[in-house]
């Protein structure tokens, strides 16, 4: 860890004195010593370009096997997600249920990544598994919906686990005019596997049942993890008997202290209890005037302030150094990923169930349309990274990503309606689709290409943390926008005097309402569904016109073949101390014009 004192583009080390951490194995009372001020930079045995080299060789073939089993198993446990909480009842809860599973995954980020440093990338995937195969066999094994969603979360800290251990990967073995483009081929499955689960899904509701689809990755994915585990040990036992750091031992306190566990502990009890009684709050007798929603979001806010001060005086190694925050290129990229994140999530919660319910979509077509937009992002994060690489630019792709999501969102306002045809329903998630590609992609290189490499693993973290936090935030919104006007809505459409019991199935359940096509109780839950839909649209549109704004101050680096761009910054920091005090003469029109320079 780079001392505290001091911006961070001035602790920018030369290519031939970085920190083995972001590779290796570091040890923690090194590590001790450098959140004092004490750090020194050593030598590593071989240059970066070659540790690049051999880490790309480690991770291999068989790395790219890992990505393609982890992304078939989203693909079809998000799927079999609507069909347990059907089973169980508590569709309603599905808001909440995302909430507390993206949440988990956006507060664990950060100290994943600084345990892969602390403990070993090998080590810690291998303690992803293990979460991995007891998520599995909770969920599989489930009684009821509170045994599924503990499953749940266990199974979003072995996902967040996987998803940040491979982006660090990726950064560690590219540079930095490549590392859009190689993020881009880094989710290239993700084109493949989601057509492949939903002719799963369909066939193993058919057949096994959701239990067994989600139970038979208990198997696959120890079996398949093996390919990638040991080629990244035998790569770390390398580079220790060449002369990298050894770890040493270290007590529950030190390692509290690196992964800066007070601090974790305050972000996630904060969010929890935060966002977690709002997706709640319409299920309850009193919804907002129940005494304990008020009080769990008072007691949230509180603990998030006093995260602040904890962050700023207390922590050792802070989940976020406060010099991040003075970096106005992370800033924006970590709340443009918020943002953009949010819009997606509180339009796509319950997509699914209102394709089902309102559309007559079967389990394949349903899974067809989820995963329409993101094979798109997919294609074009890699057009943008590979635009990245031509142009040595991003801020204009980053600009044409957020107008394309923003006029997405306005065209979804029309087309996310009852009488839409199947066409006009994918062509939106194509369009969607698009903007996310290039917003995405831009966001996670601009957050790793300004910190210097030994702070690479917990900069990524920070943006995928804020990403999911807008993910948690999204379905959050969503859940109360359900839970507090879905009946209401459906009591609108339906005929009066109809029995309670019936708005409590369609309230509770997708597969008690998918038959009876042209009765008039169909047609009012269509109405209804889409009620709700648009509701979470309009949200969706507020939240993507923000970044409209901030892309204009976003500096626009140019980028080049070295990992980072942080010692060319440290570089300029004089000059540009210089610029900014005879801009200050001039008045603030000239500030504004710099900021917004292209």
């Amino acid at each position: 860890m780079l001392p505290r004192q001091g911006r961070w583009s001035s602790e920018a080390q030369p290519p031939s004195a970085t920190t083995i951490a972001v590779t290796a194995p570091l040890g923690l009372d090194d590590e001790e010593k450098h959140a004092v001020g004490q750090e020194q930079p050593i030598a590593e045995p071989t240059s970066d370009d070659e540790d690049q080299r051999i880490l790309s060789t480690a991770w291999g073939r068989h790395g790219k096997v890992w990505m393609w089993i982890g992304e078939l198993d989203h693909t079809t446990v998000y799927n079999y997600q609507n069909y347990a909480a059907s089973e169980f009842k508590a569709i309603s809860l599905l808001g909440a249920l995302t909430t507390a599973g993206t949440m988990t995954s956006a507060v664990l980020k950060p100290p994943i990544a600084k345990i892969s440093d602390v403990a070993g990338r090998a080590e810690t995937y291998i303690a992803v598994v293990v979460f991995y195969v007891v998520s599995y066999v909770l969920c599989a094994s489930a009684k009821g919906f509170g045994q599924y969603a503990g499953g749940y979360i266990v199974y979003s800290i072995g996902q967040t686990g996987m998803q940040i251990l491979n982006q660090v990967i990726v950064a560690d073995i590219t540079t930095s005019r490549w590392r859009g483009l190689a993020n881009g081929l880094v989710t290239l499955p993700f084109m493949v596997t989601p057509w492949a689960s939903a002719f799963i899904v369909d066939g193993a509701l058919a057949t096994i049942g959701w239990r067994w689809g989600i139970g038979m990755f208990a198997i696959i994915m120890p079996v398949c993890s093996i390919a990638v585990i040991i080629p990244l040990m035998w790569f770390q036992r390398r580079v220790k008997r060449a002369g990298g750091q050894v770890r040493t031992k270290t007590t529950f306190m030190g390692l509290s202290a690196q992964i800066d566990l007070g601090g974790m502990a305050l972000l996630a009890g904060g969010c929890a209890m935060l966002l977690l009684p709002i997706a709640l709050a319409g299920d309850t007798p009193g919804t907002w005037s129940t005494p304990w929603v008020p009080a769990l979001m008072v007691v949230g806010a509180c603990l998030l302030v006093s995260l602040v001060y904890y962050e700023s005086r207390i922590a050792t190694n802070p989940i976020i150094p406060p010099r991040f925050v003075k970096n106005i290129s992370l800033v924006l990229a970590f709340l443009i990923g918020l943002l953009d994140a949010f819009a997606y999530s509180i339009t796509h919660t319950y997509m699914y169930a209102w394709a089902t319910v309102v559309h007559s979509f079967s389990a394949r077509d349903a899974t067809f349309l989820t995963y329409t937009a993101g094979c798109v992002q997919v294609l074009t994060g890699l057009a943008t990274g590979f635009l990245m690489y031509r142009s040595k630019r991003y801020k204009w792709l980053l600009l044409i990503g957020v107008i394309v999501r923003l006029i997405g969102y306005g065209l979804m306002m029309r087309l996310r309606g009852a009488n839409n045809s199947v066409a006009e329903i994918f062509m939106m998630q194509v369009i969607q689709g698009a903007g996310s590609g290039a917003v995405g992609t831009v966001v996670i290189v601009v957050a790793q290409i300004v910190v210097p490499k030994a702070e690479l693993a917990q900069a990524t973290a920070l943006e995928l943390l804020f990403i999911y936090l807008g993910n948690s935030l999204g379905s959050s919104i969503a859940g109360t926008i359900y839970t507090s006007l879905f009946k209401e809505r459906l009591r609108y459409w339906m005929e009066p005097g109809t029995p309670q019991s019936i708005i409590d199935s369609v309230y509770e359940t997708i597969t008690g309402v998918t038959q009876g096509a042209g009765s008039s109780e169909r047609y009012a839950v269509q109405h209804a569904y889409s009620d709700i839909l648009r509701y979470m649209t309009i949200a969706a549109l507020v939240a993507s016109a923000l970044p409209m704004v901030m892309v204009w101050f976003l500096p626009n680096l140019k980028l080049n073949d070295n990992h980072n761009l942080a010692k060319e910054l440290g570089d300029s920091d004089s000059g540009q101390e210089g610029q900014d005090e005879q801009d200050h003469e001039r008045g603030w029109w000239k500030r504004l014009q710099r900021r917004v320079a292209w």
